[in-house]
This record gives structure tokens, C-alpha cells and sequence, in this order.
């Protein structure tokens, strides 16, 4: 959860006040274009959870890079790759870190993207607006204002 600090009256006691956090999973290209966005959830709410409720039918033959967030979710007709979770007690083979490695500067870009879509403020801060769909409405509108600016960027781009 997030934490604000706020000053209660004129003392100049400093109290925490907790907020709720939300979230929303997205599938992103390798250009950091956002190509699906879900619902927005609580911030209790597992990825997996997310996913299962609301199911992504993906083209045949896509390989999809998921976080350790995603365990057991296997869409059909796809190549999943997820970093290996390190055993209790034992280490990684130098193998299985350099894939980790792999996937991790894949990943990196989904990361990138969600940066994007976080430049509009209104993204990050509590909303107060409390009407059916707003938030799932900003969210959708910040990802397309980010695809807008990658789309550009791209186009101006040197040969």
C-alpha cells in the first residue's frame, strides 16, 4: 500500500494515512507498444488471478515472456518463457542464469512501458473520482497516449 503523510489540524503532528493501490496487467511488443491492457484490479489481487479471470486468446506460435508473478499460467499454443526461481538451498547453473539474464532484458522493456504510461500523473496519484469504469478509463487512455508518443517516435526516426 502507498503511504501519505498528512498534517492533522495545526499540530504539528504527522499522521500515515494508507491508500489502496490498484493494478492492471498488460501485453507489450518488443517496441514498447501496449497491445492489451486488463480491468483494473485491487493491489491484493495476484497476476495470475487477473489473467484467469479474464483469459487472452494469443495467435499460435507466440512466445510470451511472463514475470515468476504468472506460475501456472500457460496459455495454449504458446512458448512461455519465465526466469527460473532459484532452489532452497542450492544455486542456479550458469545455464540457468544466463537465460534468467535473457529474460530478464526482454523484460526490461515491458518495464520501459509501464514508465510510459506512468508520464501521465493521473496514472500514479489516488484517484478521488470514485464512478464506475474511471479508473479502468484513465489507464486506457494513458496506454494510448503512450502508444501515440512510441508511434511517433518511431516515425521520426532517421533511415
Amino acid at each position: 500500500m502507498n503511504v501519505h503523510k498528512i498534517q492533522i489540524g495545526k499540530n504539528p503532528v504527522i499522521a500515515e494515512k494508507k491508500t489502496h493501490s490498484v493494478k492492471n496487467n498488460l501485453l507489450c511488443t518488443p517496441n514498447r507498444r501496449i497491445l492489451w491492457l486488463s480491468k483494473t484490479c485491487e493491489g491484493h489481487v495476484h497476476d495470475k488471478k487477473i489473467m484467469d479471470k479474464q483469459p487472452l486468446s494469443l495467435p499460435k506460435g507466440i512466445t510470451l515472456w511472463q514475470d515468476t508473478g504468472f506460475m501456472g499460467h500457460i496459455p495454449e499454443k504458446t512458448t512461455v518463457k519465465m526466469p527460473t526461481k532459484k532452489p532452497k538451498g542450492k544455486e542456479l547453473t550458469e545455464v540457468q542464469k544466463l537465460e534468467n539474464k535473457k529474460i530478464s532484458s526482454f523484460r526490461i522493456i515491458v518495464e520501459h512501458a509501464i514508465g510510459g504510461v506512468k508520464r501521465c500523473r493521473i496514472v500514479k496519484e489516488r484517484l478521488r473520482c470514485r464512478k464506475f469504469g474511471f479508473d479502468d478509463l484513465v489507464m486506457l487512455i494513458a496506454c494510448g497516449l503512450h502508444n501515440f508518443r512510441v508511434t511517433m517516435s518511431l516515425n521520426l526516426k532517421p533511415i
